[in-house]
């Protein structure tokens, strides 16, 4: 007996082409050399703000792989420094060098290579650079920078979410396209990428977490599916975090771009 799936089957699948069809669309028609690197606002004029300030930044990469996942990357500023240092790990940067890890001085909130990035954390004034000397301290200890691997990982969620575990104050919720960042090499029982709560993965490719930050998620292949009654929101693969814009308590930020108010950016680490 064939199953009669109804309007509402057919109009839920015609959704999910056309939403697939649209980001294609939006990440393949860019040409990555001339794409911009502007920063879009979310980040304080850092001689205007004297405040230590730390920042986690997700965006959409470039081409197809941009309708899994996002890039991340984590930003400092100490007390009255001019510029912002930008921590990320990129994965073509291994062609001609034996680290994939860059640390530089960039605008924390510019677009990654065309795609506006979302504030996924952020915290801002006393106590704060204590947390700048462990998140360098966390950078330069990361165990993957020789290695990279878009899935399941390590890649540049991977080493978000190695710095995130070490300063559990952050409290950053990675968007559930943050492809990699349940990869934990061996190591199969911790702590959920916020540092927070607890986690199995079995090599990045199955798992699940349980923690007063993420919430609940269930790792597939790498794909995560969740609900994080604490931050209220829906966790899905390809459309990321679905609910309210982030707020921060900790910090005077805005509610993140346009974008990441009702859906978190999409694409998969460089």
């Amino acid at each position: 007996m064939r199953p009669h799936l109804g309007w509402g089957g057919y109009l839920a699948i015609a959704g999910v082409v056309a939403l697939v069809l649209a980001m294609v669309g939006r990440v393949t028609a860019q040409d990555w050399r001339s794409a911009s690197r502007e920063p879009v606002g979310l980040a304080p004029d850092p001689v205007r703000n004297l405040e230590p300030i730390v920042q986690v930044y997700a965006a959409r990469v470039v081409g197809w792989r941009g309708v899994f996942g996002v890039h991340t990357w984590i930003a400092v500023k100490p007390a009255g420094a001019p510029e912002y240092t930008v921590y990320e790990v990129i994965g073509w940067r291994l062609r001609w060098q034996d680290t994939a890890l860059t640390v530089r001085q960039r605008a924390p909130d510019a677009r990654w290579f065309g795609s506006a990035p979302e504030l996924v954390a952020e915290r801002r004034g006393p106590g704060v650079e204590a947390l700048i000397a462990r998140v360098d301290r966390a950078a330069r200890t990361y165990p993957w920078a020789g290695e990279y691997t878009t899935w399941p990982g390590p890649n540049s969620n991977t080493f978000t979410a190695w710095v995130l575990r070490a300063v559990p104050e952050l409290e950053a919720d990675l968007p559930p396209t943050a492809i990699g960042k349940d990869y934990s090499g061996v190591k199969l029982l911790g702590s959920a990428p916020s540092g927070r709560g607890i986690q199995f993965s079995l090599f990045g490719l199955a798992g699940f977490t349980a923690s007063g930050v993420e919430g609940l998620e269930v790792n597939l292949l790498g794909l995560t599916f969740g609900i994080n009654p604490f931050d209220p929101s829906l966790k899905l693969p390809l459309v990321g975090r679905v609910g309210p814009g982030r707020s921060f308590p900790a910090s005077q930020a805005g509610a993140g771009s346009a974008e990441g108010q009702t859906l978190s950016s999409i694409a998969t680490p460089p």
